[in-house]
């Protein structure tokens, strides 16, 4: 074992008596800072604060204006709902945003100080997605646009019958049925708060902008010069939908309303479309191979008068997000974990090569291009494993780091939190497995502590520098155990040869590495090798599926949330059909079929079950259907071994509502405490 780097927070002190540890009920109440919206001159953020209120069981989004410069916020907004996607006007005189406040989340503006609200739109189902165009002359935002029949069209004589008539896949996706309607994006005039008639610039086309589930604005572009648009969209259907990633960049003409794919024969995902100042080249990310879903992301840009494209990310070997242009066009901001952080990058679109700006134990999100004294800057949110985001200014030159926001300061100084280490661990095949390592409060080296394995989802996701508010290290930690969180094999941010292992490899390496990292920091004396345990979400919860008949007897107890437990039956069941044939190197029928389902399914291994387990699950995850965790649940029950299944009806894949996530977390805290604490502890 190697210790790299050792991080504690630096909050000043307090009296032992007064120190207090990261509660699950303390977790949730923290202020959540949203993106930044950055004015026309450069000078002046608006940003969506989210808090809590648990005994409503509901958040509410404000928007407040703070200075690139720095100085305290301002608060814009205060009614009873949310405000959000917030955007400046081009002429800086008003701020833009949606609300729901008059029935339908629809546009609208107010004065820079909060003064004047006026709703734009009053469009029926309300919209999504808007921006100004540069020009200020328009306004484009999506719509739902229902073009298919409905069971009550097709048979008006049956208005109380309650069915889907399903014709090919895709017919839910993420937490969400498709109902007869797409995404579509839409064009207006507009003039000083009033629009004119809206243009669909998808007409009777059966697909969406952005890409379900999880897209948004950010893939979709206006130019400078309001001339045209670009957006995102896999303009596939049905079973050919359901196993291709290659979606493209679309640009609509306004005046010849015309629309070009400028990413055609690019096989993988393309999005996140960024015009440069001068309107004549376009950015955006973009990945090779069809149907894989974590191939490499790269910076790609168009010359638009002379139709050629290129990469400029040309021997990065790192995944590359959020791209967003300087205001000179000669450089493109980026961000991209590497090495279990998250970190802004610079890459020249003229010489094809890339620069870190930025270093440090933290994530950093949401990057956009400011200005101070005139001078750009950049803005980003920033957080880790003992903080969540807060908003800094970044000198692009030095990677200079200032805070502007600190809503959560005050919080952190009073809670006592862990010791967070990094720590490189020595897998069976000789690689090095990056391993944060977190420890209780208080942490005394002489005493012995049970220690939680953490096993990652994705698979293809890092365990980087996160502040999450399900799975946080800090507050399992100030449960009185010791974390160990390795960056096994499948995680980006350690080259794509280390990515790609975990593909057709699921119960190999991968599992090889997280059962290395907890019998490493299992040696220490500090550590009580007769209470461990481990836990884990999405590929995570398939992780402990797999453990539960492979370790050996390391382990005291489990929590699966939302895992794979049959890999037959997902496949079966699961909505992106790309996902299983890449990872698990195709369908169970084929001939001759792919070793994952015979030598990788948990459900295989459920002879050697014998270790207490908590399954968790969300009726509403379609990704990894609630069937996967009865089953697990089944089979534990009839084996008698004792087993708690809790389960939310109106939950997805994550666990969102506030009351729901304070019971997540009493039931994660409860079950470990059961099997892994020590009377009196």
């Amino acid at each position: 074992m190697r210790t790299i780097l050792v991080i504690i927070l630096a909050a000043a002190p307090l009296p032992a008596a007064a120190q207090q540890v990261l509660t699950p009920e303390r977790l949730i109440q923290l202020i959540r800072v949203g993106p930044p919206a950055v004015s026309p001159d450069g000078a002046t953020l608006v940003v969506g604060v989210r808090t809590t209120n648990v005994p409503e069981n509901r958040g509410n989004t404000d928007l407040v204006r703070i200075p690139v410069a720095g100085g305290e916020p301002v608060r814009l907004t205060d009614w009873p709902g949310s405000e959000v996607a917030q955007q400046w006007r081009p002429d800086g005189r008003r701020i833009g945003f949606l609300s729901a406040r008059s029935g339908s989340m629809q546009l609208w503006e107010i004065n820079p100080d909060g003064s004047d609200p006026r709703q734009v739109t009053n469009l029926e189902g309300g919209i999504d997605n808007f921006r100004y165009a540069p020009t200020g002359t328009h306004v484009s935002f999506t719509r739902r646009v229902k073009l298919d029949q409905s069971t009550l069209d097709r048979y008006p004589d049956l208005p109380k019958a309650d069915a889907r008539i399903i014709d090919g896949l895709m017919y839910r996706h993420w937490d969400t049925w498709r109902d007869y309607d797409y995404n579509h994006l839409f064009v207006a005039g507009y003039r000083d708060g009033t629009i004119g008639e809206a243009v669909d610039v998808m007409p009777g086309e059966r697909w969406d902008t952005p890409l379900a589930p999880f897209g948004g604005v950010e893939q979709i572009a206006w130019s400078p010069d309001g001339k045209s648009i670009a957006y995102t969209a896999k303009k596939l259907t049905g079973a050919a939908a359901a196993v291709s990633t290659n979606s493209d960049i679309y640009l609509y003409d306004l005046a010849a309303r015309r629309t070009t794919n400028v990413t055609q024969g690019v096989m993988g995902y393309d999005i996140e479309p960024v015009f440069a100042p001068d309107s004549r080249r376009l950015a955006w990310l973009s990945m090779e191979r069809d149907g894989y879903e974590a191939d490499r992301n790269r910076i790609f840009v168009r010359d638009l008068s002379m139709g050629r494209n290129w990469e400029v990310t040309v021997g990065f070997d790192r995944d590359a997000a959020s791209p967003t242009w300087s205001s000179d066009g000669a450089t493109i901001y980026f961000l991209a974990v590497t090495e279990a952080t998250e970190q802004l990058f610079a890459a020249d679109p003229a010489r094809n090569t890339v620069r870190k700006i930025t270093t440090g134990m933290h994530n950093y999100t949401d990057v956009a291009v400011a200005k101070v004294a005139n001078r750009p800057v950049l803005v980003a949110g920033r957080q880790s494993i003992s903080a969540p985001t807060e908003l800094y200014r970044v000198n692009p030159a030095t990677g200079e780091a200032t805070k502007l926001t600190s809503y959560n300061d005050r919080t952190l100084a009073a809670l006592s939190l862990g010791k967070v280490e990094s720590r490189m661990v020595k897998a069976t095949d000789g690689a090095d497995v990056l391993t944060w390592v977190i420890y209780p409060p208080g942490f005394d080296p002489a005493r012995k502590y049970p220690a939680i394995l953490y096993a990652q989802g994705g698979p293809q996701s890092a365990v980087s520098q996160f502040f999450s508010y399900r799975w946080n290290f800090q507050a399992l930690a100030a449960n009185g155990y010791v974390v160990v969180a390795p960056n096994r094999r499948g995680v980006p941010g350690f080259g794509q040869a280390y990515k790609e292992q975990i593909s057709g490899d699921w119960g190999g390496q991968a599992m090889r590495d997280l059962l290395s990292a907890i019998d490493d920091v299992a040696k220490e004396p500090y550590v009580d090798r007769d209470r461990l345990g481990a836990v884990g979400a999405s590929f995570g919860g398939y992780s402990v599926f797999w453990l539960a008949g492979h370790h050996e007897k390391r382990f005291k107890t489990f929590i699966a949330h939302d895992g794979t437990f049959n890999l037959e039956s997902m496949y079966g069941a699961t909505e992106e059909m790309f996902f299983p044939n890449f990872d698990l190197k195709g369908a169970y029928w084929d001939q001759p079929a792919p070793k994952s389902y015979a030598e990788f399914s948990p459900h295989r291994f459920v002879e050697k079950w014998d270790t207490p387990m908590l399954v968790i699950h969300g009726e509403r995850d379609f990704r990894l259907p609630v069937t996967e965790s009865m089953q697990a649940f089944t089979a534990l029950q009839l084996k008698g071994i004792e087993s708690r299944f809790l389960y939310f009806p109106n939950e997805n894949h994550w666990v969102l509502q506030p009351q729901n996530s304070v019971l997540w977390h009493r039931m994660f805290y409860d079950w470990l405490a059961r099997f892994l604490k020590q009377p009196g502890a």
